[in-house]
């Protein structure tokens, strides 16, 4: 088994299946075809400015594999679903990593934080990946999705960036609150931590009244969902909250 992470973008256009669902399909299929695991996706915030084109928000969406698979396997099921499944007007990309490979990790990482604040070009994403040895290739339109797809690599090897895509399920409904202990909410959710939002780490045993929409992050290299204390009782953070991440 080898430790992959595999990063898309730009895969979607306005109506059509986001990006995040695309990498959350393609994890499940490289997981279940080689007996492999795959991780929680993050969704991975880029910068936002009129020189960048993008669907809604502007983020890459990256995932762990671990997989007997070899690099190849995974570029060509990988794309393939990837091509089948962008929208005909999406620009998509996509970045794979071997992670016990030897590499410059602070490069990588930079090069994410760049993103986050700059525009960068397709030419610098490009010769980053070849200097760090990274499967990067661009599968229609314009391409310019290997830029979010390199730069989401980065930003998950930070450890304390992204949120998890889509919605925590614990049976609550929106407008219906539901008491867990934290030993519960690792044991119904796969989650590593409950933590607050200045990094106290919750007890097993301690109270959550969760409620609304209930989102996790990726926080220290651990999949974690962010709780808020109001009237001396945890409860699962809110929507502006998790803008950090």
């Amino acid at each position: 088994m080898k430790n992959w992470l595999i990063c898309i973008d730009d895969t979607d256009d306005i109506g059509t299946k986001g990006t995040g669902e695309i990498a959350e399909e393609i994890a499940h299929l490289l997981a279940n075809m080689s007996g492999g695991h795959a991780s929680f996706v993050t969704r991975h915030q880029l910068f936002v400015h009129p020189d960048i084109p993008y669907t809604s928000h502007n983020s890459a969406m990256c995932f762990a594999l671990r997989s007997p698979l070899t690099q190849a396997e995974i570029h060509q099921h990988a794309v393939a679903y990837l091509v089948a499944e962008s929208a005909p007007a999406a620009d998509p990309g996509i970045a794979i990593l071997d992670v016990d490979s030897r590499y410059d990790a602070a490069s990588l990482m930079d090069f994410g934080r760049r993103a986050k604040v700059e525009v960068i070009t397709k030419a610098a994403a490009y010769a980053l990946a070849e200097q760090l040895n990274i499967q990067l290739t661009e599968h229609g339109g314009t391409g310019q999705g290997v830029i979010g797809a390199l730069a989401g690599l980065g930003l998950r090897l930070m450890g304390s960036d992204g949120r998890v895509k889509g919605q925590i399920k614990l049976g609550q409904f929106e407008d219906v609150s539901l008491e867990l202990s934290v030993a519960d909410i690792l044991e119904q959710t796969g989650l590593d931590a409950v933590m607050s939002m200045d990094k106290y780490r919750l007890a097993l045993d301690e109270l959550v009244q969760l409620k609304g929409k209930v989102k996790a992050v990726y926080l220290d290299h651990q999949f974690v969902l962010l709780v808020h204390q109001e009237a001396e009782q945890w409860r699962n953070a809110g929507k502006q909250a998790l803008q950090a991440y």
